[in-house]
């Protein structure tokens, strides 16, 4: 009884901090716990995804398929804070407006938006949309679980990045956020990507493996760049991850549909 309860725990622990989701009791915290709640950042994935194929399905009924979108974004912006758009913006601030680890560092913890980071979230927005729209029309209902497999695909994808690359400490350690940035055992990644296939048998298609690769090598584009820069990742270069290997699964769907 007492492993299930700490497995709840470290599973509400990555809920409410990805998330806005009340949890209707108590987490204690520590960096432990924070730690090991890595394993269900791709369930928190899942989670997401179900809420906004769920918004999806339902605004399409009502409106129409981009208006469907529009709604299913605002609702996962609020649902997740901007979280991870957050660290997308911060992200194309500081690499594109910064030059050396330390000038790097200080402008990803300024909390002010600068035209970097403005036109990469509008750019990011502008494909997320248009790509989700071009697969609604090409699959109008299994678009619902492409939705579902993106989100979780990312998150995973994303907490991958503690175990390959180095974890950057700010240069303001006082105004770190808590962060799991310690890689455990190959069971606990495997705890993570059992949500990978639960989402994957939501549509099986073996083409998917496509979109699929084409994130992981976006991530892995993605962990060069910040290794050749500040020597690992941080926060919010997780963040950016998450965001640009979303939209890529998307892409890489498409492609696999039309060409494959």
């Amino acid at each position: 009884m007492k492993a299930i309860k700490n497995e709840l725990i470290y599973f509400a622990t990555a809920l409410m901090f990805f998330t806005r989701i009340p949890v209707p009791f108590t987490i204690p915290y520590s960096s432990e716990i924070m730690n090991k709640s890595q394993k269900y950042f791709a369930w928190v994935g899942l989670v997401i995804g179900c809420i906004n194929a769920v918004v999806l399905y339902f605004s399409t009924m009502l409106f129409n398929l981009e208006i469907g979108i529009v709604l299913m974004m605002i609702s996962s912006v609020l649902l997740t804070g901007a979280f991870h758009e957050d660290g997308f913006t911060d992200m194309c601030d500081s690499f594109g407006g910064g030059y050396g680890k330390e000038k790097i560092l200080t402008i990803m913890k300024d909390s002010r938006v600068g035209a970097y980071g403005t036109i990469g979230i509008i750019l990011l927005f502008a494909l997320k949309f248009y790509g989700i729209q071009a697969l609604g029309m090409m699959a109008p209902v299994r678009v619902l679980g492409i939705i579902i497999l993106a989100h979780t695909v990312s998150r995973f994808i994303s907490g991958t990045m503690i175990y390959t690359h180095q974890y950057v400490t700010d240069i303001d350690v006082s105004k770190s956020k808590p962060l799991a940035n310690k890689p455990l055992d190959g069971m606990a990644l495997l705890v993570g990507f059992i949500s990978v296939l639960i989402a994957f048998a939501l549509i099986p298609d073996w083409r998917l493996i496509f979109a699929f690769a084409l994130a992981y090598l976006g991530k892995i584009y993605m962990g060069w760049y910040f290794k050749k820069h500040i020597g690992g990742y941080t926060g919010d270069c997780l963040g950016s991850v998450q965001q640009v290997c979303e939209v890529l699964f998307y892409l890489g769907t498409m492609i696999a549909w039309k060409f494959i």
